[in-house]
């Protein structure tokens, strides 16, 4: 990364940080998210777990899905993702299924565990050192792989 790609990175952080700040102060989650789009275009995001009692509406994930939105298109490839907070494996998973081409944060885990968020036990799940966190099993149906024959079969499907 060249020093101006840096400094606009260093911007664009800011930028992030601000609007957590300013998110705390109107009621939501410390955090909040640019994606900034290929075309120069920046949708923001900030925290609404609590606001809109949806435990998927972290920062990262509403400018993700604000940014798709305004460009219509779920693919995100060309995109950066600046956040406020070093992402959760939520967070870091919908980046990747969005195309997102790179990630940049500002404070780490250890930060947001010190104000009470911390994500060290899906860490620990995903790395598979706490299983009991939660249980899944795979159940024998029949027909399991009916959707995804619908799927092969459909015509005018949009491969993701």
């Amino acid at each position: 990364m060249n020093q101006a790609d840096h400094g606009d990175a260093n911007q664009y952080l800011e930028r992030a940080v601000s609007l957590a700040t300013r998110n705390v102060a109107d009621g939501g989650g410390p955090f909040g998210a640019l994606v900034v789009t290929k075309d120069g275009r920046v949708h923001e995001g900030v925290n609404r777990v609590t606001r809109d009692n949806d435990p998927t509406a972290h920062a990262e994930v509403v400018a993700i899905r604000t940014a798709a939105a305004a460009i219509r298109n779920f693919d995100l490839r060309g995109a950066v993702l600046y956040t406020s907070c070093e992402p959760c494996p939520l967070c870091l998973a919908s980046a990747l299924w969005a195309r997102i081409d790179r990630v940049y944060y500002a404070a780490d885990r250890y930060g947001a565990a010190s104000a009470g968020f911390d994500d060290a036990l899906f860490y620990d799940y995903f790395s598979g050192t706490r299983p009991e966190l939660l249980p899944v099993s795979r159940g024998e149906v029949p027909a399991s792989d009916a959707p995804f024959l619908a799927w092969g079969a459909h015509k005018s499907r949009k491969d993701y």
